[in-house]
């Protein structure tokens, strides 16, 4: 069963001058030329996006949509109508968010945090700002420890409410959080405890780093939140130092040779690197 909105793998039945077409059990999805690898051949096997073109047809391409069925993911709108929006998913074809499904006025170029469903009337993919109703921590899929997939929700007066894993919500306390972020960011974070009533406390990072305190702890949350690397080291200025990470240069120093000395990082010609 093909899968409309998502990723599938699929076989290569028949080379056409248009492309190739796909085996779905029927008499095949198009893979139009330009999407087509170089050197594929019938047999082989395609992992390609499957959604309807702009004339409702299913169709394939190896493009890289910014959002699947079930994602949570902020877009930017590209045309507005009376009957809706379109967003850009970085394919061919926009996402579509009709009127009833919109909680603000849209604008062209302003960008909507959204989730992608599947519209049951039409079999096509589309979206809606109504995310609350899609969202529930009545029975929990996750527990204390588990890593998982955080997109920031909204801010309040302790932190940002943030979705879990597109299902869930929690609570990413201002206490935990190094960096600027904003709404619709996407981080890789644990669930730090679960109180009374499901409420969920979460942390960005990997569970582990949070027993590292002062100044090294921070300093590793913060190459958590930056893809690993910073660019500062011992010949940093101090002014520099002091800006980002709010600690003296002595200090800094202190922190990271502890954190090397318990190979947890290392020291590279421009900066620091978070060790696995």
């Amino acid at each position: 069963m093909v899968r409309v909105g998502e990723y599938n793998n699929l076989k290569v039945l028949r080379l056409v001058e248009i492309g190739v077409y796909l085996d779905d059990g029927a008499e095949g999805i198009l893979l139009p030329k330009r999407f087509v690898p170089e050197g594929v051949k019938e047999g082989d096997d395609l992992k390609v996006f499957i959604y309807h073109d702009s004339e409702g047809r299913i169709i394939a391409t190896t493009q890289e949509p910014l959002g699947v069925m079930g994602d949570i993911v902020k877009l930017r709108a590209v045309t507005v109508t009376p009957q809706g929006a379109f967003l850009d998913m970085g394919l061919m074809k926009d996402l579509f968010v009709p009127k009833s499904k919109q909680l603000s006025i849209m604008r062209e170029g302003a960008e909507y945090l959204v989730k992608i469903y599947l519209d049951e009337q039409t079999n096509r993919i589309a979206a809606t700002e109504k995310i609350e109703p899609f969202l529930s921590n009545d029975e929990l899929t996750v527990k204390e420890k588990d890593e998982v997939d955080l997109v920031v929700y909204r801010r309040t007066d302790i932190g940002y409410v943030v979705i879990i894993n597109n299902q869930h919500t929690g609570v990413l306390h201002f206490s935990d959080i190094f960096r600027e972020i904003t709404e619709g960011d996407k981080m890789r974070g644990y669930i730090k405890t679960i109180r009374e009533e499901n409420k969920i406390d979460v942390a960005l990072g990997k569970m582990g780093y949070e027993r590292v305190g002062g100044e090294a702890g921070k300093i590793l949350q913060l190459l958590q939140q930056n893809n690993g690397y910073l660019p500062y080291n011992d010949k940093s200025n101090p002014d520099d130092i002091y800006s980002f990470f709010s600690m003296s240069k002595k200090s800094f120093k202190m922190a990271t040779g502890n954190l090397y000395k318990q190979k947890l990082i290392e020291f590279t010609q421009t900066g620091i690197k978070l060790l696995e």
